[in-house]
């Protein structure tokens, strides 16, 4: 199982790192965008099926978030996604609804899900909404409690 994930993680990464490659970009935001979208995207897809199958939705989810990471990655800047990012902390470690805006326009929210127990440790998923140039764009995490007390965000 363990190798499967691993593989799926190489094979969604070579297609981000390819799929950056290609695209017509020209900033950091939209490489690192595409890269970890595509990255996000391959992992969602590798829990999908089995077999060919679970290849197609390996391929399929690592294009799907590539281009929606790339979108994201152009058109927020800075101050948003360091709005962004704090408000998933806080609604990750406080267990409420975080919502954020940033000057440019840029606007979303977290809310975070109950807390459970994995191998992990002590987790909780949290769903982030995103409205950039007025379109929604959702996505969803993991963040797991670590030993000092903070929380990492692991998927």
């Amino acid at each position: 199982m363990v190798f499967r994930t691993g593989k799926a993680v190489l094979l969604a990464a070579a297609i981000g790192i390819g799929a950056a490659g290609c695209s017509q970009t020209t900033g950091p935001n939209e490489v690192g965008g595409t890269m970890l979208g595509a990255v996000a995207g391959g992992l969602l897809g590798s829990t999908i099926g089995g077999g060919a199958g679970k290849t197609a939705a390996i391929i399929g989810g690592t294009m799907l978030g590539g281009f929606l990471g790339n979108t994201v990655g152009r058109n927020m800047d800075e101050n948003a996604r360091a709005q962004a990012y704090d408000a998933q902390y806080y609604a990750v470690q406080s267990g409420q609804r975080s919502e954020w805006q940033s000057p440019s326009g840029n606007r979303g929210y977290v809310e975070p899900g109950p807390i459970y127990r994995d191998p992990q440790g002590t987790c909780r998923r949290y769903t982030h909404t995103i409205y950039v140039d007025g379109r929604q764009q959702q996505g969803s995490g993991t963040a797991c409690r670590q030993p000092d007390g903070s929380w990492q965000i692991v998927s």
